[in-house]
């Protein structure tokens, strides 16, 4: 991630902001310490390995019969690149995949001129050994091995920002790390040697992992060349048979060399930078949308939702990744950059029932309790680049609805009250009220965020645990998690690797249960009761005259009429015929005025088809006890 200005006096930057006015990066990952005996080799060989820019990548196919490869060949005299990928079951005898070849922008690669291939492998089939070579300008490469799982379910190592070259400036045996180019860039040798470690632990104790979900920041200079560091992240042992579905982050985001080594399915042209736009893939149970966060036009990232969708409507699971983390802890980010796109992406997640949302930016562990929208209206904002082009203002962020610049780390009042504004817009979630780490067909959606799963650089939490943060860490260790997906299933558990190598667990399974049978909307007593809904922003409205048909003959009963408005008076039957039932609904929240009991209070509600709708927090106004978990409205009278 990017480091913030130090502000021009600490004392008056930390009485305008309250908290600290800088994130510290203190601590990494030193390689020269927890790499064992295989640090020393590793050193040896990190002049071929930085300066080898043809190393494979592989990524999800559009589902798992496809497998995409991306790979560089340099182009030499008389030879052409030969975009062509070796693929079956017999090593002796593997059949020809054939896709497209361009040139490599040979600002990125000093001069040399390189070709980028694509090739997309089809016709896998579930649990089947397959073996693989690329060919480089006509010449095979060693045959590797690459094995499916059983396409029903997924293992799935989810990694938050490798970012090979953050450690650049820390120490090592006593010499700063350099991000040189080449092989000169000693910050990047540490990180890719602590990125194959992870990798390696991970594997070694997941056997049956089918693919990686990267959060973003797989390197770290941003808008400059940077293929050692690319050269370094994909030099990993693991990844010539663990596909990766990387996101682009914000130092992925500002050149082409990104897109150039990673061929990524179903491409939509939304949501784009030079990088690389929106992609998506579906795997078993679930639908997977990979969101270029660092394009602020969430019109776009809504239409990659909708087609994604669109071609797996049935999926169980909706799971999105991007980088910036709208709801995370991290001091650098989630109450600053990270958030920016909180109030856009929040109801359009709600509204395409996305059950979980991956991110990573902030280089800390955090797990959000259960949330959607308040449904009300809130401004829209975005960053911008600055004035040269080469990176993110990452000092201000934009009203893209009247253009104003809002400072982050205000030195002025003026400033400060923008400010304030900007994070009082921010609190635009509902926390849904669940028991346990276990729920089932919940309404609300987890929010994930990664630590750096190599160590190259940590920050510190906020100092404040925020109310929609149910757990997080920041133990200065790298991290990772596995994501266990199956037909009705998805679950979590977080993991953190010490400076010996061992697996430590940093936080309970988290598991999201998906039941065909849907809960009754409303319970009385434990006894189920017809009672007509609405979505409104993500939260469900019930509708007025079936609540009080619902607590008829109670202690909780009311009565509710219309005489020119809506009347309701506790204690008193309601002794109109029930109204029919009909399928949910979709409303905008409006403010209804209504007299209870002789008393005028004022409620949100929804008018469908000349019928209120309500939120389950007008029952307290009533006096009635009703807590919703997992979807349902409990309602209890005795």
């Amino acid at each position: 991630m990017q480091t913030k200005r130090v502000l021009a006096g600490i004392l008056t930057s930390t009485l305008l902001l309250g908290a600290y006015p800088f994130a510290s990066a203190a601590d990494y990952n030193d390689s020269s310490v927890t790499g064992a005996a295989g640090w020393q080799a590793w050193t040896e060989a990190w002049n071929t390995i930085a300066t080898d820019y043809t190393q494979v990548s592989m990524t999800p196919g559009a589902d798992e019969t496809q497998l995409n490869f991306a790979w560089y060949s340099k182009n030499e005299s008389g030879k052409s690149a030969t975009p062509a990928v070796h693929f079956g079951t017999d090593k002796n005898n593997l059949a020809g995949f054939t896709g497209t070849s361009a040139a490599v922008d040979t600002s990125l690669t000093d001069g040399t001129a390189y070709s980028y291939n694509h090739v997309t492998v089809t016709g896998l089939k579930a649990n089947t050994t397959y073996y693989y070579t690329v060919e480089k300008n006509g010449v095979q490469t060693e045959v590797k091995t690459y094995q499916t799982g059983d396409f029903e379910s997924a293992q799935i190592l989810y990694v938050g920002d490798p970012q090979i070259g953050a450690s650049k400036g820390q120490t090592q045996n006593g010499e700063a790390l350099a991000a040189d180019s080449g092989a000169a860039n000693t910050a990047a040798r540490n990180d890719s040697f602590a990125w194959d470690r992870t990798l390696d632990i991970a594997l070694e104790q997941n056997p049956g992992l089918d693919f990686v979900i990267s959060a973003g920041d797989q390197i770290n200079k941003t808008s400059k060349p940077k293929e050692e560091e690319y050269a370094g992240y994909l030099s990993a042992s693991a990844l010539t048979s663990l596909p990766v579905a990387t996101t682009i982050g914000n130092h992925d985001s500002l050149n082409a060399d990104y897109q150039y080594h990673f061929y990524n399915p179903n491409q939509t042209g939304y949501g784009e930078t030079e990088a690389g736009g929106d992609y998506y893939y579906s795997y078993g149970s679930g639908l997977f949308i990979v969101l270029n966060t660092n394009n602020y036009n969430v019109a776009e990232h809504e239409k990659t939702i909708q087609k994604a969708v669109a071609s797996d409507p049935d999926a169980k699971f909706r799971i999105v990744t991007i980088h910036q983390d709208i709801y995370g802890s991290g001091l650098d980010h989630s109450d600053t950059d990270g958030m920016i796109l909180r109030t856009q992406l929040t109801p359009i997640f709600d509204e395409y029932d996305i059950d979980v949302v991956l991110q990573g930016h902030d280089h800390t562990y955090s797990r959000t309790k259960l949330l959607y929208g308040d449904g009300q209206t809130h401004g829209t904002y975005e960053f911008r680049l600055n004035e040269d082009g080469s990176d993110y203002d990452w000092d201000n962020a934009y009203n893209t609805q009247t253009d104003e610049q809002i400072p982050l780390y205000p030195e002025e009042e003026a400033g400060q009250a923008k400010h304030d504004a900007f994070q009082a817009d921010k609190e635009c979630y509902t926390i849904e009220d669940v028991e346990g780490n276990t729920v089932t067909n919940p309404q609300g959606i987890l929010y994930m965020t990664a630590n750096s799963a190599s160590g190259s650089k940590f920050y510190e939490l906020i100092a404040s645990q925020q109310d929609c943060v149910a757990e997080r860490s920041q133990n200065w260790l790298p991290s990772y998690s596995v994501i266990n997906l199956t037909a009705d299933t998805f679950s979590i558990d977080t993991y953190q690797i010490t400076d010996t190598g061992a697996v430590e667990k940093i936080d309970n399974a988290f598991t999201i249960k998906k039941t065909d049978e849907q809960a009754a909307a409303v319970t009385v007593d434990g006894t189920a009761k017809e009672v007509a809904t609405a979505s409104v922003g993500g939260e469900t409205y019930y509708r007025l005259r079936d609540l009080a048909t619902a607590v008829n003959g109670t202690a909780a009963q009311f009565n509710v009429e219309w005489k020119n408005g809506v009347i309701v008076i506790t204690g008193e039957r309601y002794d109109t015929a029930a109204l029919a039932p009909v399928a949910e609904a979709t409303g905008v929240k409006q403010t209804l005025p209504m007299q209870v009991n002789g008393k005028t209070v004022t409620t949100a509600a929804t008018d469908v088809n000349g019928n209120y709708y309500v939120p389950a927090s007008l029952l307290s106004t009533l006096g009635i006890k009703g807590t919703v978990s997992n979807g349902t409205l409990t309602i209890t009278t005795k």
